[in-house]
């Protein structure tokens, strides 16, 4: 009898490492945190801030998106930054020398 119980507890205790290992596997792949992790931060679309050929979307007509930006801090090229800091973050082309939320008209360097 200790056997049967000692390979039932076991197979139980198999089942629960493997749920609990599947419903982290999935959160992560989906975007989510799993019961007990952190949600995972919250971005915002951040204008000016990419570097040439790092912006994660939106560059500009004729362009496919991701890593198309011709130059650094381009102003309507996007990179995903945390919720709340891309107007803390500087650009060289912004009017204010930070992040915009929106597209904006390049200020000439100088």
């Amino acid at each position: 009898m200790n056997k049967t119980l000692t390979a039932t507890t076991l197979a139980i205790a198999l089942g629960a490492a493997l749920t609990t290992v599947s419903v982290g596997t999935y959160a992560a792949s989906h975007g989510g945190a799993a019961k007990g992790e952190p949600m995972a931060m919250e971005k915002e679309h951040c204008y000016g801030v990419a570097l040439k050929g790092k912006n994660d979307c939106k560059a500009g007509a004729g362009t496919s998106c991701a890593g198309t930006s011709k130059m650094d801090h381009q102003s309507n090229a996007w990179s995903a930054v945390p919720k709340g800091s891309c107007e803390k973050t500087a650009s060289k082309t912004s009017p204010t020398g930070f992040g915009q939320l929106m597209e904006f008209k390049a200020k000439m360097a100088g």
